[in-house]
Formats: C-alpha cells, sequence, structure tokens
C-alpha cells in the first residue's frame, strides 16, 4: 500500500521486470570476481544452497542466520549488521 500511496510502485517494480525482460547471464565457467557473501535468513522467500552461490560468485562468506526474512534489515537489523561489519573485516 505504501508503494501504490507514495506513487513509487513503478520504481519497486523496475528490477523484476528487467530481471524478466533482460536478464543478467554468465557464460559456462564464468564467475563474478568481486567478493561476495550470503546472509541466509531462515524465513526468506527463496533459499538458494550455498554450493551454487559459490559457483557463481567469489563467496567469501556464507552466514546460515538464526531468525529473519525477507526484509531482514528491518527484522533483524543488528544481525545483519554485525554480518556485514564481519564480512569486511574478513577482506582487510
Amino acid at each position: 500500500m505504501i508503494y501504490w500511496v507514495t506513487q513509487s510502485i513503478n520504481s519497486s517494480m523496475r528490477l523484476y521486470y528487467e530481471q524478466r525482460h533482460n536478464p543478467y547471464r554468465l557464460a559456462a565457467g564464468e564467475k563474478c570476481q568481486a567478493p561476495a557473501a550470503v546472509a541466509a535468513f531462515p524465513k526468506e522467500l527463496s533459499r538458494p544452497p550455498r554450493r551454487w552461490a559459490e559457483r557463481v560468485y567469489n563467496l567469501k562468506r556464507f552466514t546460515q542466520m538464526p531468525r529473519g526474512g525477507h526484509f531482514a534489515a528491518m527484522e533483524q537489523p543488528a544481525l545483519l549488521a554485525a554480518d556485514i561489519r564481519a564480512f569486511f573485516r574478513e577482506l582487510s
């Protein structure tokens, strides 16, 4: 409702539209080289296995979170912030 009332529904749907109409695809065996991390929240809508992330990303950290879901930044801000900080500490 907030998106409709604030007239921001178009910008909120843009990423879904672009992914559907112009998906980003890597070539076979190609990986994103930038260091990446995953914070896997148990009530997230989709929870791909770690091995999928490892196949495509330069995975440096994979954390199974004890609680939280799709809106993790609002539901479990302290857990998410601690994991992000730990990821960047490990890079330096």
